[in-house]
C-alpha cells in the first residue's frame, strides 16, 4: 500500500474572489428590504355578510371582506402573502375565529392590486322561516373585525381592519 499523497488545495485564480465578492454585494444591493408597513395600505376597505344561500337546508351567512393593496412607492415590490384574520367579538374582546390565506398577491394594476373578495368557509346558519336579513338582528348574532395582515419575509405587518358592518351581500 503507498503512503497517501499530499494534494495541495486548488486555488482559484486571483480575479475570481473579487468577481465573486462584486456579485454577491450587487445581488444584496438588490434584495434590499422594503418595508412593507411604511410602502404599502389597504385601500377601498369594505364588508358585510355575504348571502350563501340555502346550505343543507339552512340559511347561511359568511363575513366578507374587499380591499385592494396599494404601494405608496414606485419602487419594485414583488408579491406579498397575505392572512385574514376574522375575529368575532364577544362583550368588546376579540375571540379567534377563522382566517384566511392567501400565498400570492402581486401589484397587477401598476401600484394597486386587483379587488380582493375574502370570505372564510364558516359563517352562521339559521332554519327556515328566518330570513338572512332576520339572522343579522337576531339577539345571539356576533359581530366581527376582519384583520388584513401582510407579510414580505419573515413579519407580518397589520394593513387594515374593520368592523363588519350588518349589511347583507347579495352579490359575488
Amino acid at each position: 500500500m503507498f503512503p497517501p499523497a499530499h494534494v495541495p488545495p486548488r486555488r482559484a485564480p486571483g480575479w475570481r474572489r473579487p468577481a465573486a465578492l462584486v456579485l454577491l454585494l450587487a445581488a444584496l444591493g438588490a434584495c434590499r428590504d422594503v418595508n412593507v408597513g411604511e410602502v404599502v395600505t389597504a385601500t377601498d376597505l369594505s364588508g358585510g355578510w355575504y348571502d350563501d344561500g340555502v346550505v343543507e337546508g339552512k340559511n347561511r351567512l359568511l363575513p366578507s371582506v374587499s380591499f385592494r393593496l396599494e404601494k405608496r412607492t414606485s419602487e419594485e415590490l414583488g408579491p406579498l402573502a397575505l392572512n385574514v384574520l376574522f375575529k368575532r367579538l364577544v362583550n368588546g374582546e376579540e375571540q379567534e375565529w377563522e382566517d384566511v390565506y392567501l400565498q400570492r398577491v402581486e401589484f397587477t394594476e401598476g401600484n394597486r392590486s386587483r379587488l380582493l373578495t375574502v370570505r372564510p368557509a364558516n359563517g352562521y346558519t339559521a332554519d327556515p322561516p328566518q330570513s338572512r336579513a332576520d339572522m343579522l338582528q337576531h339577539s345571539q348574532f356576533v359581530d366581527v373585525r376582519a384583520i388584513i395582515l401582510a407579510r414580505q419575509g419573515s413579519t407580518w405587518i397589520e394593513m387594515g381592519r374593520l368592523d363588519l358592518p350588518r349589511t347583507l351581500i347579495t352579490q359575488q
